[in-house]
């Protein structure tokens, strides 16, 4: 078993349209000790839908210090859609000592190219804020026929970037929408990272490796959404020396957190 893991990527609360495994804050604590995470960043399923995302992210944290077990790292949601989102970025920070945030355009609707999203990658940058966008939640073939929600168009980031000097941006679930010319183009930014989730083709953490410098690529399950121990295959089942599995297991995300 691979140990001391840093996932990236889990969720904390309900998902809006079913029931999943491990889906309360004990369990899914149990669950990533279990198999080796030491730590995780967690997002809010309810930043989805929900307006009050000061009240949110205030469950999250208050979730996060009671049943995280110091382990749980809360990444708060913030909605640039909505007024006042700056007093939710300020209070992410400073209210609850937050590392980063976590951001959904697509449920949120506005794009990567909206001035109040350069404005938001500004702002977190000046307080050193991670910024991690979901460029999507669920694959689009399985969501409610009422709730369809595109993936996130990528493509501005790097422009929004240029605006935004200091910022840093991970895309969680991302590999089915960003592929070829547009990912080498994140990549050659230096300023975006990259979980596994997602990945899908046998040896997948590899190929990926084929295009990119093993440091902007994170562990990171989309737990309890997906299976945990699928992002754990992906590292074993790829040809990964000593050094590329510690950089992706830990390393990095350690790297990230500290700026």
């Amino acid at each position: 078993m691979i140990g001391n893991l840093i996932d990236i990527n889990v969720n904390l609360s309900r998902w809006p349209f079913r029931r999943l495994p491990f889906d309360t804050v004990p369990e899914l604590v149990k669950k990533l000790r279990s198999r080796g995470v030491a730590q995780a960043w967690a997002g809010s399923f309810d930043g989805l839908l929900h307006r009050d995302v000061g009240a949110v992210n205030g469950r999250l944290a208050a979730l996060c210090r009671r049943d995280g077990e110091g382990m749980l790292i809360p990444f708060g949601t913030v909605n640039p859609a909505l007024p006042d989102w700056e007093e939710d970025l300020r209070r992410c920070a400073e209210d609850h000592k937050m590392p980063g945030i976590r951001l959904h355009p697509n449920y949120h609707q506005y794009t990567l190219d909206d001035e109040r999203f350069v404005k938001l990658l500004k702002l977190a940058a000046e307080r050193k804020l991670i910024v991690q966008i979901a460029v999507l939640m669920e694959d689009e073939r399985t969501q409610h026929p009422l709730v369809q929600v595109p993936h996130v168009n990528v493509a501005p980031l790097v422009d929004a970037l240029k605006a935004a000097p200091g910022a840093r941006v991970v895309l969680l679930n991302a590999h089915r929408a960003v592929r070829g010319k547009t990912f080498l183009q994140m990549i050659a930014t230096e300023r975006i990272w990259f979980d596994i989730s997602n990945l899908e083709s046998v040896g997948g953490v590899g190929k990926i490796l084929d295009q990119a410098p093993v440091e902007k690529i994170l562990f990171g399950s989309h737990a309890p959404f997906f299976i945990l121990e699928s992002a754990l295959l992906k590292l074993r089942e790829s040809d990964l020396d000593e050094t590329q599995l510690k950089a992706i297991a830990a390393t990095n995300a350690k790297k990230l957190l500290k700026g």
